[in-house]
Order: C-alpha cells, then sequence, then structure tokens
C-alpha cells in the first residue's frame, strides 16, 4: 500500500482527498502547515507528497525545498494561482508536477497514480541495464548513482531533468513528442500540460548546452517535440 502525505491548510478539501485516496487504497496522513508537514514527511517516509503551495507558517516552496535536500519523493504541487511564473517556480525548486486549484479528484488520483507508476519504474530498472552509463561525447549519465557528468564535473539536476535527459539520451536521434515525454518521464498515460516538458527542457540546455540559445545536443522539431542529438 502507498503511502501519500497531504499538505494543506484547507480543511475541508484535505478531507475531501483523504477519503478519496483511502477508497483507491492508499495509506494518507495529512498536515495542516508546512512544520507539521516536514516531521511528517520524516517520520512517515511517503511514497508522494501532495503539497499546497500557499501554506501557514512555512510556505510550500520552503517546504518543497528543504524535501528535496534529503530526497527524491515524488511531489505534486498543489497552487491556487493560475499564473505560470508560481508553476514555474515550483518545478524550480523540485516539484515533480503541479495541479492548479479547483481540480477534480479524478485528475489528482490519475496524476498520483502517474506519479507512483514512474517512480516504481525507476526503482525497478534492471541492473545490467543501469550498470553501464550512457555517454554521448563529453557527457555521461550514470543511471546508478543518479549522476551526470559534463566534461567531467558533476552537474546539478533536479530529479525530473535527470529523468528526462536520460530518457532523451536512451532515445538519441529519435523525435519524441511532449505527450510520449510526459507519458515514459512523468508516467501519464493521458494528455497533460505539455509547458512541464519545454520548461525542463529549458533548464537542460541552460547546464548541458554551451549556447543555450543555439542547442546542438537538445535538438527542437517544430510542432513535433524534441530530439537528443548524439
Amino acid at each position: 500500500m502507498a503511502r501519500v502525505l497531504v499538505v494543506d491548510d484547507e480543511a475541508v478539501l484535505v478531507d475531501t482527498i483523504r477519503y478519496k485516496l483511502r477508497r483507491e487504497g492508499y495509506e494518507v496522513h495529512v498536515a495542516g502547515d508546512g512544520l507539521e508537514g516536514l516531521r511528517l514527511a520524516q517520520a512517515a517516509v511517503p511514497d508522494l507528497v501532495v503539497l499546497d503551495l500557499m501554506l501557514p507558517g512555512l510556505d510550500g516552496l520552503d517546504v518543497c525545498r528543504q524535501l528535496r535536500r534529503e530526497s527524491t519523493v515524488p511531489i505534486l504541487m498543489l497552487t491556487a494561482k493560475d499564473d505560470e511564473v508560481d508553476k514555474i517556480v515550483g518545478l524550480e525548486v523540485g516539484a515533480d508536477d503541479y495541479i492548479t486549484k479547483p481540480f477534480s479528484l479524478h485528475e489528482l488520483v490519475a496524476r498520483i497514480r502517474a506519479m507512483l507508476r514512474r517512480s516504481r519504474m525507476q526503482q525497478a530498472v534492471a541492473a545490467p541495464e543501469a550498470e553501464q552509463p550512457i555517454r554521448s561525447g563529453d557527457l555521461e549519465v550514470d543511471l546508478l548513482q543518479r549522476r551526470v557528468l559534463l566534461r567531467g564535473g558533476v552537474l546539478q539536476l533536479k530529479p525530473k531533468e535527470f529523468d528526462l535527459l536520460a530518457y532523451l539520451m536512451q532515445h538519441r536521434g529519435r523525435v519524441l513528442t511532449r505527450d510520449q515525454l510526459l507519458e515514459k518521464v512523468w508516467g501519464y498515460t493521458f494528455v497533460g500540460d505539455s509547458r512541464t516538458v519545454d520548461v525542463h527542457i529549458r533548464w537542460l540546455r541552460e547546464k548541458i548546452e554551451d549556447s543555450p540559445s543555439s542547442p546542438r545536443r537538445l535538438e527542437t522539431v517544430r510542432r513535433v517535440g524534441y530530439r537528443f542529438v548524439a
């Protein structure tokens, strides 16, 4: 049974989410503020965290930052703001994805399932497949240690940046649509928000390209998606 931690100060919403997730077979822990959320994250060791952006005391962004310092647990950020800046900031500090309030419980459950499915798939990568690093010129991805080297130096990548780069390099030369990347990297089997992919591609270019505005590794294929060029 997967453990889900829900951190939100809206009591009615939390009760609704808890009821729904328990009906779906999840073990649910809840917290009404950021500090309690951090305490429960350490005590309950959840498989996934649903984290509101606006929290009393310690806000969701600070909670996310602290969780990322010690854990790679999947984090789904809740935001009441339909502002792209808020969503991007949430992704920048370590959230794996976001969903904007108001949302349907059906979509919330679908996203949680997808994120947990992808997390399990990553943990179950066959050892022989993961033993050999993926290399392209002076860029190397070590799947076992989840580490990326560029010209011998270690790059600091967020969890989803690493997953996205690894998948693109594993399929180098192949054009991958945004929906394919959402499915394979984020675990979604439905049409998600493709801006999530675009944002992570932009961040990767800033870290692995000599000139992010004129990328030579991560190529955009107009109206289709992206391709890693060896």
